[in-house]
């Protein structure tokens, strides 16, 4: 969806147009018979703290944009902005582990939509989860 029509093409996270050596580079698409989106993502040595670790603000952003692209299948009318991301760190991220990003809708009250977001490890563990108040401006 997001190479189709993209409302923030330089995002950090997914954005097709934002230098490969310096995002997320996280590309969400549907997953054939589920309503869900999935990316992808192998976290570079360069996010990783002192500990080498990868930092929660990176895997806070990895849970971002795929809660947004989990609420649509066709770009949406006018412009949707975060309006809150609660994240829960269950286990760390290890830099060059090839993990998997999923994004679901969890419903809409107005303005507002919400969506749900997970992070596994190439195995299936779960790693972090998140749900995002999403806010469509008027």
């Amino acid at each position: 969806l997001g190479f189709r029509q993209h409302p923030y093409p330089t995002c950090f996270v997914c954005g097709p147009q934002y230098a490969e050596s310096d995002s997320l580079r996280i590309f969400p698409g549907p997953v054939a018979g589920r309503d869900i989106v999935a990316a992808p993502w192998t976290p570079d040595a360069s996010l990783a703290d002192a500990n080498g670790i990868v930092r929660p603000e990176f895997v806070w952003a990895a849970l971002d944009c795929p809660g947004y692209f989990g609420l649509f299948k066709e770009p949406p009318e006018g412009p949707i902005v975060l309006g809150r991301l609660a994240v829960r760190l269950i286990a760390p991220v290890q830099p060059g582990e090839r993990c998997v990003v999923i994004g679901w809708p969890l419903g809409e009250d107005g303005r507002k939509l919400y969506s749900g977001t997970a992070l596994f490890s190439h195995d299936g563990e779960l790693r972090a989860v998140a749900r995002a108040t999403w806010v469509r401006i008027a």
